[in-house]
C-alpha cells in the first residue's frame, strides 16, 4: 500500500508542477476536499514550469510524456475517450509519441542469447542497432538461417524489467480510479476501474510476445485469402516471451503518400481498401488490428497493405458484430428508429428511456453530418457526437467497444491522408450490406440455432443436480432456516436465470427450425 501511495504522490506532483492538474479541473469540477487531497499529494518545492500560455490538453500531454511508460499508454488510451476528458484534450493526447531511449545493442544480444539458447542465437547474424524504440519494446533488423535459407527478419525485444514497472504503476492508477469513483459519484458511469483494468489486460498481453505472435498468426489465417492485405510470417523457433521474430517488411510507409504516387500506387484505391479491410476484420472475423496508425502500415510493390505490430488486437463477439453492423448501416440509411431499436436490443440504453426521444437524439447527430461535403463526412465525428449523447440518456460505457471506436477513428485518418475525397459511408456500405445479408440468410440462422441447441444439450446432465439443489433450498426456506440474502440464495437465482435462458433457447430454436423446414421443404 505504501508503494501505491508513493506512486500517487509522484503522479500528483508531476501533474501539479506541470500545470496539468488544471486540465483535470476543467474536465470535472471537484469539491474543496478533493482539491485539498490532490494538493497534498501533488505538493512540491519544485518551481512550476512556465506554461501558462499552453492549452489544457498540451499541459496534460507534456505531463504524461514526462512520466514515461505506463502514462504514455494511459494518455493514448484516454485519447479514445472524449466522453471522459472532452474533445479538445482528447485531440491533444492523440499526439503523444510512444518513443523512449533505446537500450544498448549489447543488452539486446544478451536477452536474445538467454531466451533463445546458444544454438538459435548463433543462427542470427548482422543484428542492427535499434531502428525503433517504444515504451514496451524495441525493434532490430537481422538475418536468420531458416530451412536452409537466409531470411531477412525483424526482431522485437522486450525492455528489461518492463513488466514490473508497468504493474507497479497500474496498481497506483487503479487506486486513483477507485478514489476518484468513490468521491466523484458522477464518474461511476464511466467505469474508470474497468478502464484501468482493460489497460492492464492490454499491456500485460503486449508484454508477452508469444501472445503477439499468436495474434499475428491468427490474423494471417483470417486474412490469407483477402486480396490486397498481407500479414508477415512468424518464425516460432526464434520467438519467446521476450522476443518476436517475423519477416522484415519491404515496402513504403503508408504515410509517405508522395513516394507511393511515384511508384504508381493507386492511393485512392488504397484509401478505400484500408477502410474495407478493417470493417471486414471487425465484422466478418470479430478480430481486428487495434493499432492501425500510419507507422504500423506499409505498402509493397504490388500495392498490398502490410500491417506490423500485433500487440494490440481487438475482438468482438457475435452479438457485438451484429449490433455494430446494424448501427453503422442504420446511420448510412438514415434510419434512426432502427438504430435506436438496435441500441435497446443490445442493452446499451436503459429500458425507461423513450425510444422516440433517443431516435430524435440520433437524428440530431446523423443529419448534420450527412448534410456536409464529402471531405467533412466523418465517422470519428459521429462517434464523438454519440459520446455526448451517452450522459444525457445514462448510457453505460461499453468497455469491449472502446478499442474498436479508437481504431475506427485512426483508420479513417489514414484513409483521409491518402485521399481527402474518400466518402467513408459509401466505402463502408457494401461491407455492411454483405454482413447483414449473411446474418439474415435462413441457412446461417439454422446453423446458429443448431449450435445453440448443442450447447443446451450439453447442460442437460446438470439439470437433475440443479433441481435437487433447488428442492433442498425450498425446504430450508419453508422451515425458516434459509437466508435470502445469502450467497447460496444468490447462486440459486443465477441458476434460475440460466434455466430460463435454456428454456427460451429451446423454444426459440424449435420455432426457427420449424419455419426453416417450411421454407426449404415446402
Amino acid at each position: 500500500m505504501f508503494k501505491k501511495l508513493l506512486m500517487l504522490f509522484k503522479i500528483g506532483r508531476k501533474l501539479s508542477t506541470s500545470g496539468a492538474i488544471s486540465s483535470i479541473y476543467e474536465i470535472y469540477t471537484p469539491n474543496l476536499a478533493i482539491k485539498i487531497f490532490f494538493y497534498i499529494i501533488g505538493f512540491s518545492l519544485e518551481k512550476k514550469q512556465d506554461n501558462e500560455n499552453l492549452s489544457s490538453g498540451v499541459k496534460l500531454c507534456n505531463a504524461l510524456q514526462g512520466m514515461g511508460t505506463t502514462f504514455i499508454k494511459l494518455g493514448q488510451f484516454l485519447a479514445t475517450r472524449p466522453d471522459i476528458i472532452g474533445t479538445e484534450i482528447s485531440k491533444e493526447l492523440e499526439k503523444l509519441q510512444d518513443k523512449l531511449p533505446a537500450f544498448s545493442l549489447a543488452e539486446a544480444k544478451n536477452i536474445l542469447k538467454n531466451d533463445l539458447g546458444n544454438e538459435n542465437f548463433s543462427n542470427i547474424s548482422n543484428l542492427s542497432e535499434p531502428i525503433a524504440a517504444a515504451s514496451i519494446a524495441q525493434v532490430h533488423f537481422a538475418y536468420i538461417k531458416y530451412e536452409n535459407e537466409t531470411k531477412e527478419i525483424a526482431i522485437k525485444i522486450l525492455r528489461p524489467n518492463i513488466e514490473k514497472i508497468f504493474n507497479d504503476e497500474l496498481d497506483a492508477l487503479m487506486l486513483l480510479a477507485y478514489i476518484t469513483q468513490s468521491l466523484i459519484k458522477k464518474t461511476k458511469r464511466l467505469k474508470l476501474i474497468e478502464v484501468v483494468q482493460l489497460l492492464r489486460e492490454i499491456t500485460n498481453i503486449e508484454m508477452d510476445l508469444r501472445f503477439e505472435a499468436a495474434a499475428a498468426n491468427e490474423f494471417y489465417e483470417n486474412t490469407k485469402n483477402d486480396i490486397g492485405f498481407k500479414v508477415p510470417k512468424i518464425y516460432w523457433n526464434y520467438t519467446s516471451k521476450k522476443i518476436l521474430c517475423l519477416d522484415k517488411v519491404n515496402g513504403i510507409s503508408i504515410r509517405e503518400v508522395e513516394n507511393l504516387k511515384k511508384t504508381n500506387t493507386d492511393v485512392k484505391k488504397l484509401s478505400r481498401n484500408i477502410i474495407q479491410h478493417f470493417l471486414k476484420h471487425a465484422i466478418r472475423d470479430g478480430f481486428f488490428h487495434g493499432d492501425m496508425h500510419q507507422g504500423n502500415l506499409f505498402v509493397n510493390k504490388n500495392g498490398d497493405i502490410i500491417p506490423v505490430d500485433f500487440g494490440i488486437m481487438g475482438r468482438l463477439d457475435k452479438n457485438n458484430k451484429k449490433y455494430l453492423a446494424e448501427i453503422l448501416y442504420g446511420f448510412i440509411k438514415r434510419d434512426y428508429k432502427k438504430v435506436a431499436e438496435v441500441h435497446f436490443l443490445a442493452g446499451l440504453v436503459p429500458k425507461n428511456v423513450s425510444k422516440d426521444e433517443f431516435a430524435q437524439a440520433l437524428r440530431s447527430i446523423g443529419e448534420p453530418i450527412f448534410g456536409q461535403s464529402v471531405k467533412q463526412i466523418s465517422g470519428s465525428k459521429l462517434l464523438s457526437q454519440l459520446f455526448e449523447v451517452t450522459e444525457k440518456f445514462n448510457m453505460h460505457t461499453q468497455i469491449q467497444l472502446l478499442l474498436l471506436q479508437k481504431t475506427m477513428v485512426v483508420v479513417e485518418g489514414v484513409a483521409r491522408n491518402l485521399d481527402p475525397e474518400t466518402n467513408i459511408w459509401n466505402v463502408s456500405k457494401p461491407i455492411l450490406e454483405e454482413w447483414i445479408r449473411e446474418m439474415k440468410d435462413p441457412i446461417n440462422k439454422a446453423g446458429d440455432v443448431l449450435t445453440e441447441a448443442s450447447e443446451v444439450l450439453k447442460r442437460f446432465p446438470d439439470l437433475p443436480i440443479i433441481m435437487d439443489r433447488a428442492n433442498d433450498v425450498m425446504n430450508l426456506v419453508a422451515e425458516g432456516k434459509f437466508n435470502t440474502n445469502s450467497l447460496a440464495y444468490n447462486s440459486l437465482k443465477e441458476e434460475e436465470l440460466k434455466l430460463q435462458l435454456i428454456r427460451n433457447k429451446i423454444l426459440g430454436g424449435v420455432l426457427v427450425l420449424v419455419i426453416f423446414s417450411l421454407i426449404v421443404f415446402k
